[in-house]
C-alpha cells in the first residue's frame, strides 16, 4: 500500500479566473430498488465504483432502517471536507492540529416557510490542545474556507434537467 499523503498546501492559493475552475468532478447514479424509491431502498454508486452503498429509509421516519441514507451522506461529506480544509488552514498557520475532530450533524425535518422540508447542519469542531482564541479563529477561516461551508451558507449552483434518452447509455 502507498503512503498517505496530505493535499499540498497550493490549494490555498486564490484563483483569480473569470469561470469557475473545475479541479475534480465526480458521478454518482442513484436507484430506486425494489420501493423504486431511491431514498427508500434505492443503491448509490460512484462512477469510479468506490461508492456502492444501499440507501434505506431511517426507521424514525417510518423505514426499516438498515442502510445509510441521504442525510448520513450529506454529514459525512460536509465533515470531511471541513476536517480538510481545516487542516489545510492549520498547516498553511503552523498550528498543530493533533486529534482535531469535525462532528456534523444533518437534522432533517419541516420547513415553517412552505411547510415541505429542510436541512439544518451544525458542525461542532473538536480541536484539543489548542488554545481557544487560536482554535476560534481557525474555525472561522474555515467556515469561510470550505466549500461545503459556503454552500451551506451561501447556495450552490444547481441545475436540474432531465436526460435526454441517448443520455441514458452512459449511465
Amino acid at each position: 500500500m502507498s503512503p498517505l499523503f496530505p493535499p499540498p498546501l497550493t490549494l490555498l492559493d486564490k484563483y483569480f479566473g473569470q469561470d469557475f475552475q473545475t479541479l475534480y468532478s465526480t458521478t454518482v447514479t442513484i436507484t430506486g430498488g425494489e420501493a423504486r424509491h431511491g431514498r427508500a431502498s434505492g443503491t448509490v454508486r460512484s462512477d469510479d465504483g468506490q461508492l456502492d452503498l444501499d440507501l434505506r429509509l431511517p426507521e424514525p421516519l417510518g423505514g426499516p432502517g438498515g442502510g445509510t441514507n441521504p442525510e448520513q451522506l450529506f454529514a459525512a461529506a460536509y465533515g470531511a471536507c471541513f476536517h480538510g480544509a481545516l487542516s489545510l488552514l492549520a498547516a498553511q498557520a503552523e498550528i498543530a492540529i493533533v486529534d482535531a475532530k469535525a462532528e456534523v450533524t444533518i437534522d432533517f425535518g419541516r420547513d415553517p416557510v412552505d411547510g415541505l422540508f429542510n436541512l439544518v447542519a451544525q458542525v461542532r469542531v473538536h480541536l484539543p490542545g489548542v488554545e481557544p482564541g487560536v482554535a476560534e479563529e481557525l474555525v472561522r477561516n474555515t467556515e469561510r474556507f470550505c466549500p461545503y461551508a459556503k454552500m451551506a451558507r451561501a447556495g450552490i449552483v444547481s441545475v436540474v434537467a432531465l436526460a435526454r434518452v441517448n443520455d441514458a447509455a452512459k449511465l
